[in-house]
Order: structure tokens, then sequence, then C-alpha cells
């Protein structure tokens, strides 16, 4: 599915220099959705630090790289807006006793029921999306203290690096890989700027343009215990619920999907709900210690595999590389230059988009490559979360309208003047009506038998749909016999009563879903 090679070794140093790199690209990330969410840098940044750190060591998914996302922080604004960053904090309290509710409940598995269209849909959406963020660090303050697009040789210098770091990080591994060629594009664009003074915007230019504060900076201390101080009322309940459960629906449908991403990357698989307790607790946490919580991230999660990150001490040493930033190395962070961030992220997105979905649309059913650009679009246009449901929706729909004409019924008289139906297919919604046209009930013997030993009765309408079929036969003074019913059919059957025969010894017994291996 994904064609980026990425070593499938875990290594200590891979780990750490991956680590690393990843904690330097965080910090725009953080800074930029701490923005979105109106809140201040630091809120992000120990947010990205506290998920980040908790998920490395507790998730399902080693070398999966949480923390602030884009996704959660388009929701927060409104919340913070009108009600102020303590709602926020109890929100985010909340948000991870939901996900911890839905490990708990073992919910990871239904990940499994995303069809392949959507997943190509999320991550071509989640690379636009991602390109479409970096084109924010092309703007710049101007003295009324407005963002305008850059211009001139700023515009030239910025491209120049940007371009220099993505020549690096592709050719570097093609004559070593020691070291992550990223770090290494990084140290080089930045002593580069540095040693020759060039006009190039930093990251401590961007904290200040987004904070519109001509003194922010990224230093901080370590974060602090602090109970949220919003009344413990039922009002306030009220209030933060709703909040809640779409930030953990969110939260969860992003880090599932990347975790299977990362899983397909990597050849290895993750464990689905001990990532929704290891995202709850996260998020719990986070809300206490003055964080606006997350989830997974792609980009960075991306970025960390590129670079080698296999294990739990890539993620670990992100987290702890981004606070050894906050506390001790601000200033130097601060000077790194916006374009090489800007290259390594456009790296990601080249090795994130499928480039192979554009290749198979004429070889795929319509319908797929319809739900591949649907998702696409929606992801691109609202959030993940609304993509998702909205490609799981429509492939379920296309599923069932194409299934709706699989489900036959063979006639035939036995000698002893029985009519006999042997029914094939799924019997469910979508085809319970090409079922009931298929009987004759009028030109049938007294004696009807319907072996449903090739089909399977799905849901709560083909069980009315076998009712029916009985009332019918019964109104007309004839024995209908069923046969081959699978255990939950039997167990819902209700009007039928003693009209019902079925061969108890050969009744298949379906397993419809499983916890195993969730």
């Amino acid at each position: 599915m994904f064609e980026i090679h990425a070593s499938k070794v875990t290594s200590l140093k891979n780990d750490i220099l991956s680590g690393l790199t990843v904690a330097l690209a965080l910090i725009p990330e953080a800074v930029a959705f701490a923005f979105v969410a109106g809140v201040e840098p630091l809120v992000g940044l120990y947010a990205a630090f506290m998920v980040g750190l908790i998920t490395s060591i507790f998730g399902g998914r080693p070398g999966m790289i949480s923390g602030a996302t884009g996704a959660m922080a388009v929701v927060m604004v409104s919340l913070v807006a009108t009600y102020g960053i303590e709602y926020l904090f109890a929100t985010v309290v909340l948000t991870g006793i939901l996900q911890i509710l839905a490990g708990i409940f073992r919910l990871g598995k239904f990940i499994r029921l995303v069809p392949h269209p959507v997943m190509l849909g999320f991550v071509n959406g989640l690379a636009i999306v991602i390109f479409m963020a970096q084109l924010t660090q092309f703007q710049v303050t101007n003295e009324n203290g407005v963002l305008v697009w850059m211009q001139g040789h700023q515009l030239f210098t910025m491209g120049a690096l940007i371009i220099l770091t993505m020549a690096i990080i592709h050719f570097l591994p093609k004559l070593t890989k020691a070291v992550p060629s990223s770090l290494v594009a990084i140290i080089v664009v930045t002593a580069l700027v540095q040693s020759f003074d060039l006009d190039a915007r930093t990251v401590v230019d961007f904290v200040r343009d987004m904070t519109n504060d001509p003194t922010a900076t990224i230093a901080g201390g370590l974060p602090t215990f602090s109970i949220p101080e919003v009344p413990f009322t039922w009002e306030t309940f009220k209030i933060i619920f709703p909040y809640a459960a779409i930030l953990a629906a969110i939260g969860l449908i992003e880090s599932l999907l990347t975790l299977t991403l990362i899983d397909e990357l990597t050849g290895t698989r993750g464990r689905g709900n001990k990532e929704c307790i290891a995202q709850g607790t996260a998020n719990t946490v986070t809300g206490f210690f003055g964080g606006m919580g997350g989830c997974a991230m792609i980009g960075q999660s991306m970025i960390n595999v590129n670079s080698g990150g296999r294990g739990r001490a890539s993620g670990i040493t992100a987290a702890l590389g981004l606070l050894g930033f906050i506390l001790f190395g601000s200033n130097l962070i601060e000077q790194i230059p916006l374009a090489a961030l800007v290259g390594v992220m456009f790296i990601v997105v080249i090795g994130t988009f499928e480039w192979s979905s554009f290749r198979i649309m004429r070889k795929v059913p319509k319908a797929d490559a319809f739900v591949i650009v649907l998702v696409s679009a929606v992801t691109v246009a609202t959030d993940l979360a609304i993509a998702v449901v909205v490609g799981v929706i429509v492939s379920a729909l296309v599923f069932a309208w194409e299934h709706a004409k699989h489900v036959m019924v063979n006639r035939r008289e036995e000698q002893n003047g029985v009519t006999v139906y042997e029914v094939s297919g799924p019997l469910f919604f979508g085809s319970v009506a090409n079922f009931l046209e298929q009987f004759h009930v009028d030109n049938d013997s007294k004696e009807v038998v319907i072996d449903f030993k090739n089909s399977r009765v799905a849901d709560h309408s083909a069980i009315e749909a076998i009712d029916t079929l009985a009332e019918r036969y019964l109104s007309r003074g004839k024995v209908l016999h069923l046969k081959h019913l699978n255990e939950e059919c039997k167990q819902l059957l209700k009007k039928a009563g003693d009209l019902v025969e079925v061969n108890v010894i050969e009744d298949p017994d379906y397993h419809i879903a499983t916890d195993k291996l969730a």
C-alpha cells in the first residue's frame, strides 16, 4: 500500500536520533495548533510533551508519535472563546476518561471496519492538510501587524533553503544511514543561515507572529498540577460533554488510523485497545497539567519512521527532548530556520501521499475510486473524523446495494409433494424485498420447506422478512418449515412459533466479531 522503504529493525541509537529530529519538528506544530485553539503556545507545547511521553511508554504502537493536533484544535476554539481555558482543561480530562472507557470496552477492534479506499483517502487527505499547513510559514507580519505573503529576496531564500533541506534528506541515505538525514538537514541549514546571516525566518519569528507578541518565546518551566477551576455541577457537565465526546472520537479515529498506517510501514502489529487506554490516560493527565490534549500525529510519526525510529525510546526521546528545549534550550531552538522544518514536512507529504492511487483509479470499481476522492476532499474541507465516517457510510451503502442483488431462491417440488426453497446469499435489510418477491405462496403445496444452509440471516430486517413469509403461508392454511437457521435467528424468531422446524445438528455457528488480537 505505502511505497516508503522503511527499515523494520529496532535500534536504540536510531530511536534516540529520530526522537530528537521529531522533537525539533514538534515545536512549530504545537505552537501553531495552540494558536488555532486560541491558547498560549506553552499550552500546546506541554500537551505535546505529556501526551507524547505517556503514549510512548504505555501505548499500543511503538514508534508512533502523539501530541497536540489540528484536528482536535479546531474543535476546541469555540469552547475556549465562549467559556475560557479552564473549561478546556476540564473537557480534556473528560475526553481522556471517554477514551479509556473505549479501550476498556475493546472498541479499538472496530477500526478494522474502515475499508481500504477510506484508508487511501485518509492518507491522501492528511498529506494535503499537512502541505497546506506549511504554507502559513510563507507569511510574515508587516509594519501594521498584519500577516502578508513573503516576496522578493526573502521568498527566494526560503525556497532555496527548503530545496536544500529536501535534497539532503533525499540523497544522504544513499551515502550513509548512520544518522537520520532529517536531523542532518536541520543542523546543516541552521548552520548555513547562522554563518552567512541569511534573511530567513526562524522558530522564534513564527512564535511571535502567531502570538502577535514581539517578546514571545518558547521558554517555560515544568508543567504544574492543577484541578480545572470550573464549577463541578451538572450544568458544567452538559457544557463540556458534547465537546469531550467529539474530541474523544476524533482523537481515537486519527490515532487508530495512524496506528494502522505505521503497522503497514513497519510490518508489525499494534494493539488498538491498548492505544485507546494510553491516549485516554495521556489526555486525562494533560488536562490536570495545563495542556490542550492531543492524539497521534501522522506527520511526526512519518518523520520518526523514516528516520529509523521503531521502539518506544523514539517517542520518549521526542517528548523529553521537547521538554529539554522548553526548559534549557529555547535560545538555540528558536534560531532554527523554519525553512528546514518546512522541508522536512514536505518530504513527509511526498512520502505520505499514496501516489499509486492515481494509477489504480481506472482499475478499481468506480465506487471505490469515488470513496478515495470523497474522503480526501472531506478531510481537507472539514476534519478527519467526519471524513472517515462519511467514507465508511458510503462504502457500506455501496456494499449493501451490490449484495442486495446476490440473494437467490431456487424452487423445486419434491416427490412427496413438498415445495422446497433453497436460499443462497446474505439476507439483510438491502435484500429482503428481492427475497420476498421470489416466493409463490399461492402456487406452493400444503407443506413448504425453506433451507437457509447457503444463506446468512444477518439482521432484524431479515428476521421480519421471515416472519412476514410465515404469516403469508399461515393465512393460506399452509405449513412452513425453516431449516439451517443460525442461532441468532432462532432466538429472535417470535411469530412463526410451532411452524418452525430447525435442524439443530447442522445449524451453522456464525461469529460476527472477535476481540482476539484487538
